[in-house]
């Protein structure tokens, strides 16, 4: 008479098996997680260089200083016959853009989330109506560099090259720089 041989698994062979699955699960997730968390750093960075940009533009678009001529038919400061040109005020604040007149107004501003506002003092909105930089911050400043090596001359030099340094912070800490000079010519 033949032997009935049942197949099928053992409950040994079940547990060993939902280990190794575990096992496997684990690795796969320890090598996934980090990847899905990083993915966000690429948009990160595209906005922090659209709001560097954006801001950096404005910046340079304005003025030298208070006393150049904005018309581009006066002297400019420093000049022969002109007036000197001014200190930077280190405790420039954030106020209306809309009167910022040249780029000194700008100096050790500090603006963050809902405070970061269009060249029109605007909100910058998503299609959604939340703001589009939340967790992003933008600092500014600016000092006399006339031998072009990234340290400020000091307070008491008033020369004829300014540098601005513009630096946007992400929701990740991440922080991004950009600099660029501005001379009176």
């Amino acid at each position: 008479m033949p032997v009935n041989k049942t197949l099928g698994f053992t409950l040994v062979e079940l547990v060993t098996g939902i280990v190794v699955l575990a096992i496997a699960l684990s690795l796969f997730l320890a090598f996934l997680v980090p990847l899905s968390v990083r993915s966000v750093d690429p948009i990160f960075q595209v906005r922090a260089a659209e709001l560097g940009q954006a801001y950096m533009n404005e910046i340079m678009s304005k003025s030298f200083d208070e006393e150049s001529s904005r018309d581009g038919t006066g002297l400019r400061c420093n000049e022969v016959g002109a007036p000197l040109c001014r200190a930077i005020d280190p405790n420039s604040t954030v106020g209306n853009r809309l009167v910022f007149d040249d780029i000194d107004d700008y100096n050790n501003i500090n603006v963050t989330g809902g405070q970061l506002l269009n060249s029109s003092n605007q909100a910058i909105l998503r299609s959604d109506g939340r703001n589009l930089y939340e967790g992003f911050s933008v600092s500014v400043t600016t000092f006399y560099d006339d031998d072009f090596d990234g340290v400020n001359d000091g307070a008491s030099v008033i020369g004829n090259v300014k540098l601005v340094t513009l630096t946007v912070t992400t929701p990740n800490a991440e922080q991004v720089s950009f600099s660029a000079y501005k001379t009176n010519y």
